[in-house]
């Protein structure tokens, strides 16, 4: 994770010991702005070592500003995207809704970062999509990231969630069930962040 004061090369130097070592097998970089991973890849091209295998970036239906900079960089240099929080701490699973608690139930703040009712046409489409596919909301969060290409990093807490979060993996959504959330002016509005 970046900590803003390590210098990139010094980090690429530490993440090809780790693989020489035979520590790791690939390296990568998890909450980096684009452009230092950028010039970390390049630096490591230059030097001939490992290449920076992926990044990981929070990526959900209501998280998505990774879309601007991040993601055309990785497809750009070829890195693979692991996505954090695909069902926005629970948000996307629907249980809020319906008054549920959570782990994000006392960081409401946190999670929603401003008011609640700013999600909803998100919700709504998921819920509609979910319906109509006869699976979670939360499953149809966790395949729209995986088809936009992210790997989606789920954290269940009970054995009952990670069998619902890996009923993702047979859901094949559509290109219209995908554009179902970028078609919408009120979805761009409800996922622009300042």
């Amino acid at each position: 994770m970046d900590d803003g004061v390590t210098p990139i090369d010094e980090i690429v130097r530490g993440l090809e010991d780790l693989v020489r070592a035979g520590k790791i097998v690939y390296g990568g970089l998890s909450k980096f702005p684009a452009w230092r991973v950028a010039v970390g890849v390049k630096a490591g091209d230059l030097r001939g070592a490992s290449p920076i295998a992926a990044i990981q970036v929070e990526y959900s239906l209501l998280q998505r500003t990774t879309e601007r900079e991040l993601l055309p960089m990785a497809d750009a240099l070829g890195l693979g995207v692991m996505g954090w929080s695909p069902m926005a701490g629970g948000l996307l699973t629907g249980k809020y809704r319906k008054g549920e608690r959570g782990r994000a139930t006392d960081l409401k703040a946190s999670v929603l970062h401003d008011e609640p009712a700013r999600h909803d046409p998100v919700l709504d489409a998921l819920t509609a999509v979910a319906d109509e596919l006869g699976a979670s909301p939360g499953q149809v969060a966790i395949a729209w990231a995986a088809a936009k290409g992210v790997i989606p990093v789920v954290g269940p807490r009970t054995r009952a969630q990670l069998d619902e979060n890996l009923g993702a993996a047979a859901l094949a959504l559509d290109d219209a069930s995908l554009r179902r959330w970028t078609r919408s002016a009120r979805f761009r509005s409800a996922t622009r962040t300042s």
